[in-house]
């Protein structure tokens, strides 16, 4: 890698640059007071930069680099303002000990209900919305379904956790990155569903209908709520089919994201039946935020 990307050699774990990543790593509201959040790992690096997303600051260790691939990555796109840290010093800003030596600083971007108006554009869009999910380790997962289902949207309603804490970052995988999100209140997506004659599936247990008996091939938000408390009342007044996943066994329920998988896969299966050829309603990236 070239020198000149280069911006010196950090040692000491007073540096105020090591200080900022500690605090945006632990605090969500210096995260959302400095529009700026951390991601940590080859893997989710590449995808945020895959996305667009604008890097303010990269951290390295060479002590821990074991792929030589993070400097092309970084050198192609022309990333600047790189530092390079030790190891005492990487182990105090790292917010996992098994990160591959590689740190970004992103400036956060938010995307808007109303930058969804490209939905309007797209055959069948299928969304997923999530209410008052509280595990970053669930969203994490929600997300990672959301990819592999190529699904056109992902709304997280009254979200408890914010979008860019490190350990939601982790469990997507950089689905973070890949992934349309709008974060908003529950009427507010309600509103623009309905708006845009998008039909509302609920994912509940009372007063429902096994899922496999549901036209999908239509657009449709299918809706999930909280393993510890459901969706709330106003979903289920305005929900145009109530669905279930019949329980065969002796447990309570599946793990909201297994759940929102089966829901999705399903209506990619209605929908190829249809058309005879894979079904992507997904945005592209360059189309996002």
């Amino acid at each position: 890698m070239s020198d000149n990307l280069l911006q010196g050699m950090i040692t000491s774990l007073q540096n105020p640059k090591v200080k900022e990543v500690v605090l945006l790593q632990e605090k969500a509201k210096e995260r959302e007071r400095k529009g700026l959040f951390t991601v940590e790992g080859l893997r989710e690096v590449s995808a945020c930069i895959g996305s667009g997303f604008e890097i303010e600051s990269i951290f390295l260790c060479k002590e821990i680099i074991k792929d030589k691939t993070i400097y092309s990555i970084l050198e192609t796109n022309n990333i600047h303002n790189i530092f390079t840290v030790n190891q005492q010093v990487y182990n105090k800003i790292a917010y996992r000990s098994t990160t591959e030596g590689i740190i970004a600083l992103v400036k956060a971007r938010h995307t808007t209900l109303e930058n969804l108006h490209q939905i309007l554009h797209i055959p069948q869009p299928l969304i997923l919305v999530a209410e008052g999910v509280e595990k970053p380790g669930n969203l994490g997962a929600l997300l990672r379904t959301a990819d592999a289902c190529g699904v056109t949207a992902v709304m997280f309603c009254n979200p408890i956790t914010d979008l860019y804490n490190p350990n939601l970052i982790r469990a997507s995988l950089g689905g973070v990155f890949t992934q349309t999100i709008v974060c908003c209140s529950s009427q507010e997506a309600i509103a623009f569903l309905k708006q845009h004659g998008i039909k509302i599936y609920t994912a509940q247990l009372q007063d429902s209908v096994p899922y496999y008996d549901t036209d999908m091939t239509e657009p449709c938000a299918i809706v999930m709520g909280s393993e510890a408390n459901g969706l709330t009342h106003i979903w289920r007044q305005v929900s145009d089919r109530k669905i279930m996943i019949p329980m065969l066994g002796k447990l309570d329920s599946l793990n909201v994201s297994v759940s929102a998988s089966i829901l999705c896969y399903e209506a990619i299966r209605q929908r190829n039946k249809v058309s005879k050829q894979p079904v992507n309603a997904k945005l592209p990236l360059k189309q996002q935020g």
